[in-house]
């Protein structure tokens, strides 16, 4: 196999029906295309002990296994360290000092998105850095360090979205508690692990010409990108814990079976009508045609009698 594709939660708690749904299209999609299938634990910031390995079996009841160890976040840290050390010698990085208050309160640069960074702490004297550097310190506090960019518009193609476009503002690239940034640490890895499509919820869409633009920098090649739909709930949010049953774990105690659960796949990806129901991994590998995949989201109405 050449190339590879992944799938990456983070292990902050049981994967929702949504989550599992975004990992099996990327299993399927390394298998449709004769890529390597990887997973990679995400635990740099929100974890809850014994979610990674629960995680993983949960994938390995529904028949699929990685091709490779996981790769672990948390085990990598010198790499990211690297990373942020090439950027720094190109002298594409400074200290922030805003708190999220200050930068909502700041006035939008011009030609800016809303919500990018101003460039607040961009072209301070180096008084006026150790000035609040000094004022960080009294409060127990650490700058963040921040990519330098020029605000330029960057476009990558989806498989499935077509073009996405938008500006790359001063992200963070390592927060002032000291844990690196998902956008630089997701590309390090791509790059290392020769991932070469990330197939992943389209929530994470406006993601992907940030994370092109970082790895031109670094030069590592760009991967190709393929956004999914989400599953969301009956008011259209993100599915939670308080919606009922939601989880794999939850469901399995409804009365749900494997069957139940493809089968649920495939009339949720718009496939029952044509490739009849699916019953396995196998079915969902041989039915699922990413050219006529849904781009709407999908409600979820967990079973009846659900506690939640």
């Amino acid at each position: 196999m050449t190339g590879a594709g992944r799938f990456a939660p983070s292990p902050s708690g049981d994967l929702h029906i949504g989550n599992i749904r975004s990992g099996l299209l990327a299993y399927v999609r390394a298998r449709q295309t004769g890529r390597r299938f990887l997973w990679r634990i995400e635990d740099l910031d929100r974890v809850q002990p014994g979610a990674a390995q629960s995680q993983l079996e949960v994938f390995a009841e529904l028949g699929v296994s990685p091709d490779e160890p996981p790769l672990v976040q948390s085990e990598r840290l010198d790499m990211y360290t690297e990373a942020l050390s090439r950027l720094e010698g190109q002298g594409l990085v400074y200290e922030c000092y805003c708190s999220r208050k200050d930068i909502q309160q700041a006035p939008t640069a011009p030609h800016s998105p809303p919500g990018a960074y101003p460039g607040t702490c961009r072209d301070l004297s180096e008084s006026e850095r150790e000035r609040h550097r000094q004022r960080l310190d009294e409060q127990g506090r650490s700058p963040a360090l921040r990519l330098k960019t020029d605000n330029a518009e960057v476009t990558v193609q989806d498989r499935l979205l077509g073009e996405i476009t938008s500006p790359v503002d001063d992200l963070v690239l390592k927060r002032g508690d000291g844990v690196f940034a998902y956008n630089l640490i997701v590309i390090v890895d791509d790059g290392a692990s020769g991932v070469d499509e990330v197939v992943r919820g389209d929530d994470l869409a406006t993601s992907a010409p940030r994370q092109a633009h970082l790895a031109h920098l670094l030069g590592l090649p760009q991967p190709s990108w393929l956004h999914v739909p989400l599953v969301v709930n009956s008011a259209g949010r993100r599915l939670a814990k308080r919606d009922g049953a939601v989880t794999y774990q939850q469901l399995c105690a409804q009365g749900w079976t494997l069957e139940d659960v493809y089968a649920w796949m495939c009339s949720s990806l718009g496939f029952a009508g044509s490739t009849g129901s699916w019953s396995s991994l196998d079915d969902m590998v041989a039915g699922v045609d990413f050219d006529r995949l849904r781009t709407g989201e999908t409600v979820f109405v967990p079973p009846m009698g659900a506690d939640g």
